[in-house]
């Protein structure tokens, strides 16, 4: 009997593949061929599940964005009882960090992706449509902490979400470049969110959207 083949596995190993070569090299270095290569596999069977190199990237990505998701759960869920909104909020983004190989590697990836969605458009509806999820979620635990009395029901929860994520964007990326140890990152963010307990009144149309294709770093 022949054995069973788990499609989306062998897909899940392919993405891999990429990640490990944007990572090192940058989108531009991804080709049909250096994917096998990478996942120990024939370039035909690369082709059989991507018809091409933009269908590659867009499945990398969307898998990228799954596991930017499993990183923030694991991280959630390891804040101890009583678990406060300001402390989900900080582990949520403690976990948007290069603090570990897997977290570094995500980061390099992510950063190829927003690269290449400043000119391909159908990447770049991939990269938004995360990253307003990422608001949004962010979003969610300010005005839990608003409501729980940690923080001024006063801010306006957008526009501090828009500071939090661009602080958090700025950590993660002098991270990359080793501008200073984790143990600084992880100051330099409760900073960021103690911050939140003095924030100033909300200033009016400053919580508006951004104007489209203005995406922050993780997709």
């Amino acid at each position: 009997m022949p054995r069973q083949v788990d499609h989306d596995e062998r897909r899940r190993e392919i993405a891999e593949a990429v990640w490990r070569i944007a990572a090192a090299r940058g989108l531009e270095a991804v080709r049909m061929r250096e994917v096998a290569a990478e996942a120990g596999v024939s370039i035909g069977r690369v082709q059989h599940y991507f018809e091409s190199k933009d269908d590659l990237v867009a499945f990398a990505a969307t898998r990228l964005r799954s596991r930017i998701e499993e990183r923030i759960r694991r991280h959630a869920e390891d804040v101890p009882e009583p678990r406060s909104p300001l402390l989900v909020l900080r582990a949520l983004l403690t976990g948007l960090l290069p603090l570990d190989a897997d977290g570094r590697e995500t980061a390099l990836v992510g950063l190829a992706v927003f690269h290449r969605a400043l000119s391909d458009r159908e990447l770049a509806k991939l990269y938004q449509r995360g990253r307003a999820r990422l608001v949004a979620e962010v979003m969610s635990h300010l005005a839990a902490a608003a409501a729980a009395g940690e923080i001024p029901e006063r801010i306006d929860p957008r526009l501090e979400t828009y500071a939090l994520l661009a602080a958090t964007d700025g950590i993660a990326t002098d991270l990359l470049h080793a501008h200073y140890a984790p143990e600084t990152a992880r100051a330099l963010l409760d900073r960021q969110i103690d911050g939140l307990r003095n924030a100033p009144p909300p200033v009016r149309g400053a919580g508006a959207p951004a104007p489209p294709g203005v995406a922050p770093m993780a997709p």
